[in-house]
C-alpha cells in the first residue's frame, strides 16, 4: 500500500505527520511552496525552517519520527499533466491543495484510476461543531465542515489538526492498518 499527498502545507504535512506516527513509513508526497511564518500556527514546520521548500523540509522532519521512513518528495507544483504520473503508483491520495480549483483537478484526475482519494472541505474559521466525513461513491472520502472556505475564514491549528487526523484515520482505515 502507498499513500500519496497531493500539498504539504496545514492539511498535508498534518496527516504526514500521523500517519508516521501511526507507523507508516513509506509516503510520497509533492509541494511548490515554501514555508513562510504565518504557516507556523497550523503547519509541521519550525521556525527555523522559514524559506525553505515544505516538501523537502517535510520529509527532514519525518525522517526525525521514523529514521527508517521512506519518504519520496518533490518539490512540483501538480497540474493535470503532471499528478496522473506522480501518483500512478499509489493506491491512496491526500489532497490537500487550499485551492478549490487544484481540488476538483485531482479529483477529476485521479478518481477515473480507482485511486482512493480522501479529501478537504472547509477548514477555515474555528469552529468545529459542523466537521464531518462526506463518503462520495466507492473511493471518494471528503472531511471538513463544507461550508468554511480559507478564501473567507482565518485557518487555526485545532481546527486544521482536527481534520488533518481525521484524514489520517481515514487513510490508515481505507488502508488496512487499523
Amino acid at each position: 500500500m502507498k499513500i500519496g499527498i497531493a500539498g504539504c502545507g496545514g492539511i498535508g504535512s498534518n496527516v504526514a505527520c500521523h500517519l508516521v506516527r501511526a507507523g507508516v513509513d513509506h509516503l510520497k508526497f509533492g509541494d511548490f511552496d515554501k514555508i513562510e511564518k504565518s504557516n507556523l500556527n497550523r503547519q509541521f514546520f519550525f521556525k527555523n525552517q522559514i524559506g525553505l521548500y515544505k516538501s523537502k523540509t517535510l520529509a527532514e522532519n519525518l525522517s526525525a519520527i521514523n529514521p527508517e521512513g521512506e519518504f519520496q518528495w518533490e518539490i512540483i507544483k501538480f497540474d493535470r499533466t503532471n499528478i496522473k504520473d506522480f501518483f500512478a503508483e499509489c493506491d491512496i491520495v491526500v489532497e490537500a491543495f487550499d485551492k478549490k480549483e487544484n481540488k476538483a483537478m485531482l479529483i477529476e484526475e485521479l478518481l477515473p484510476m480507482g485511486k482512493i482519494i480522501v479529501s478537504a472541505s472547509g477548514i477555515g474559521h474555528w469552529d468545529t461543531n459542523k466537521v464531518s466525513i462526506k463518503k462520495i461513491g466507492k473511493n471518494l472520502t471528503v472531511i471538513g465542515d463544507f461550508e468554511k472556505d480559507t478564501d473567507d475564514y482565518k485557518t487555526y491549528s485545532h481546527k486544521v489538526g482536527m481534520i488533518a487526523a481525521i484524514m489520517a484515520g481515514t487513510v490508515l482505515e481505507k488502508g488496512g492498518y487499523l
